[in-house]
């Protein structure tokens, strides 16, 4: 199965509306793209900490289809998939109460962090994205199954 995150919103993740700032949404993501790299086994530490190489962000982008209060009970799926041997892109789907309310997308790109060059990504990094490559292709199958 896909990673999935959960996580309940707070004050300070909404605006002056009470809703959800739009930012605080990609946040949330981020906080799961972390949370799936910790359950396969990366040290978030020695991975954020003084490393060779860089995973900048390069391109974000969040859809939103019904808000989010204060209090609600997110399940935040994720599904990377490997672009180039560089570069990675993760899609979010934001879910409460079985209801799809947004869809994010986070494009990713190792670099190294003297020359600013590009680089490939980490053999661990590899792992990840093939492991949850194959979690979201057995997932995809399953609903596929489920439509038929």
């Amino acid at each position: 199965m896909c990673f999935t995150y959960h996580r309940t919103i707070r004050l300070a993740d909404t605006d002056g509306a009470g809703v959800v700032y739009f930012a605080h949404a990609l946040s949330i993501c981020h906080e799961a793209y972390e949370a799936s790299l910790e359950v396969s086994g990366i040290n978030l530490k020695d991975f954020f900490t003084h490393p060779s190489v860089a995973i900048p962000i390069v391109h974000a982008n969040v859809d939103f289809f019904r808000p989010m209060f204060c209090g609600d009970q997110l399940e935040v799926s994720l599904f990377p998939h490997q672009i180039t041997p560089n570069k990675f892109e993760v899609s979010y789907e934001i879910i409460v109460a079985d209801v799809l309310v947004a869809k994010a997308v986070t494009r990713h790109v190792c670099i190294d962090l003297v020359s600013r060059n590009k680089r490939d990504l980490s053999a661990e990094m590899i792992q990840w994205l093939e492991t949850n490559r194959q979690e979201t292709k057995a997932l995809e199958r399953r609903k596929l199954r489920e439509i038929l």
